[in-house]
């Protein structure tokens, strides 16, 4: 089973407005009020261990940060600094070792993430699945997907035959085809040719501007113009700023 499908059986898929908790699996259960006061994202103290042939390694240690409605959230650090391991803790893959994620937005798996398909089947027929799960109008979601993809006849063939291109541009579509209200943005926002790759900055940060996002990227220009606040990583150790251009420097001097 791939991995969305694994994190859809784990029950993670949700109507919009639902409020969801991630959270350790130690940690102990009890009554909770599970919508924030205000509408957000809410990662508190999480921390992600591996157990290793030689040890433990802590990969993410007390992250914690904030994304309300309309925010956008930059998530800086080199190679090991833990930034792929938060986004499979914040996407539902795998459960923090300790601390909590809540979910007051109804919030996207990463974009462009072609990993949960069903390789025998059409991409039709991907479109049609994940648009029930989620209670999208099938003929709605298909249209959207057929048109912003450009697949064309292909849309219509089993997955395990497109390029790693055409999965992508069929999972862009079919994020966008659902109303999201926060994006988790890994790093992969250009697919296709200069045209295409337009095509998806204007449907992500022009069409959905109002939307909040958590944006894993090294593209300065883009953090730069569209986010108001970053979390710079450093060997599994966070802290968030306001000044983004600031965020920016200290990350490139690490």
């Amino acid at each position: 089973m791939s991995k969305l499908l694994s994190t859809v059986a784990r029950g993670l898929v949700r109507p919009a407005g639902a409020p969801r908790r991630i959270a350790s699996e130690q940690a102990p259960e009890g009554p909770r009020n599970l919508a924030p006061a205000s509408p957000s994202i809410r990662v508190e103290n999480v921390v992600k261990d591996y157990h290793t042939a030689v040890g433990v390694r802590r990969v993410l240690d007390s992250i914690s940060f904030e994304v309300k409605s309309g925010e956008k959230i930059a998530v800086l650090g080199k190679n090991g600094a833990g930034k792929s391991t938060l986004v499979k803790l914040i996407g539902g893959v795998e459960p923090p070792t300790s601390g909590s994620i809540d979910f007051g937005l109804f919030m996207s798996w990463p974009i462009a993430f072609g990993g949960g398909f069903e390789l025998n089947m059409s991409g039709f027929d991907n479109v049609r699945f994940i648009a029930r799960l989620y209670g999208v109008p099938i003929d709605h979601a298909v249209a959207f997907v057929d048109d912003f993809a450009e697949l064309g006849r292909l849309l219509y063939l089993p997955v395990r035959t497109y390029s790693s291109g055409m999965r992508a541009r069929l999972a862009f579509g079919l994020t966008l085809a659902i109303d999201f209200e926060c994006f988790l943005i890994d790093e992969v926002i250009a697919v296709g040719d200069s045209r295409f790759q337009q095509k998806c900055y204007d449907a992500l940060f022009v069409e959905r501007r109002r939307c909040a996002m958590i944006l894993v990227s090294h593209q300065y220009d883009i953090i730069k113009q569209y986010c108001n606040k970053a979390l710079v990583l450093k060997s599994g150790r966070g802290r968030v700023f306001e000044d983004v251009e600031f965020a920016y420097q200290i990350y490139t001097s690490l």
